[in-house]
C-alpha cells in the first residue's frame, strides 16, 4: 500500500514539475518540448518490456515453469501498451512540429513494424488451444520477436534522415538545463516504478485465471 502511495505521489510531482518547474527547450514550438518527459520514458518501458518477456520466454523454454509464461505474456502486453502510448504522444509532437499527425519517419515507421510483430505475438497465442504448446511457441516467438527490437529501436531510426530531433531533446547531452535533466530522471524513475507495479498486478491476475481454467485434453482421432 505504502508503495502505490508513495509511485502516486511521485508521478503527480513529476507531471507538476514537468509543464511549472522545467523549462521549455529553444527552438521548438510552444511548450511541444515538454512531451520529452512522457514520450521517452514510455519508448524506454516498452523496450524493456520487450527484453523482460524475451528473458522470461527463454526461461520458461529452459524449465518449462508456468510463472515465466506469465511474465513473458504480462511484460509484453505492458510492452505493446506502452509502445501505443509512445506512438501517440510522438504523433501529437509531431503535428505540432511538422504539421502532420503521420510523416512516415524512420521513427514512426519503425514503431508501427514493432507493433505489428508484437500484435502477431497476441495472434499466435489466441491462435493455439493448447496451452503448453501455446506457451512453447510463444516463447519462441518471443525470442525472435525481439531479436528485431535493438534493430527497430537504435538502428533504423539512425541510417536514414530523420525529422525526429536528436540533440536538443537528448536527455544524455552534455549542454542539458539541469532542471530539465531533473524532471527526465524523476519521469523515468516514475515511469519505471508504474511498470514495475502494473506487471506485478498482471502476473497475479493470471495466476488466479490459470487456476480456474479447466484442463485441456487433446482430442485423438478414433482407431478405425
Amino acid at each position: 500500500m505504502i508503495y502505490k502511495v508513495l509511485l502516486t505521489i511521485w508521478m503527480a510531482v513529476v507531471i507538476i514539475t514537468a509543464f511549472l518547474y522545467a523549462e521549455a527547450a529553444v527552438g521548438f514550438p510552444g511548450e511541444t518540448s515538454r512531451i520529452l518527459f512522457f514520450h521517452v520514458p514510455q519508448a524506454w518501458i516498452a523496450t524493456l518490456s520487450f527484453l523482460i518477456s524475451m528473458i522470461a520466454s527463454a526461461i520458461y523454454l529452459a524449465k518449462r515453469r508456468v510463472k515465466a509464461d506469465y511474465a513473458a505474456r504480462s511484460a509484453a502486453e505492458l510492452g505493446f501498451l506502452f509502445c501505443v502510448l509512445a506512438t501517440a504522444t510522438g504523433s501529437i509532437f509531431a503535428r505540432a512540429t511538422w504539421g502532420s499527425f503521420w510523416n512516415w519517419d524512420p521513427r514512426q515507421t519503425s514503431i508501427v513494424m514493432l507493433l505489428m510483430i508484437y500484435g502477431a505475438y497476441f495472434a499466435l497465442r489466441s491462435a493455439v488451444p493448447d496451452p503448453e504448446r501455446k506457451r512453447v511457441f510463444a516463447g519462441v516467438y518471443s525470442i525472435l520477436a525481439f531479436a528485431t527490437v535493438p534493430f527497430l529501436v537504435f538502428v533504423v531510426p539512425r541510417i536514414t534522415a530523420s525529422l525526429h530531433p536528436e540533440d536538443t531533446m537528448n536527455p544524455a547531452q552534455p549542454g542539458l538545463d539541469p532542471k530539465t535533466l531533473k524532471v527526465f530522471l524523476g519521469s523515468l524513475l516514475a515511469y519505471t516504478g508504474l511498470f514495475v507495479w502494473m506487471l506485478r498486478l498482471r502476473i497475479r491476475i493470471l495466476i488466479v485465471e490459470g487456476l480456474k481454467e479447466p484442463k485441456f485434453v487433446s482430442r485423438k482421432p478414433d482407431a478405425e
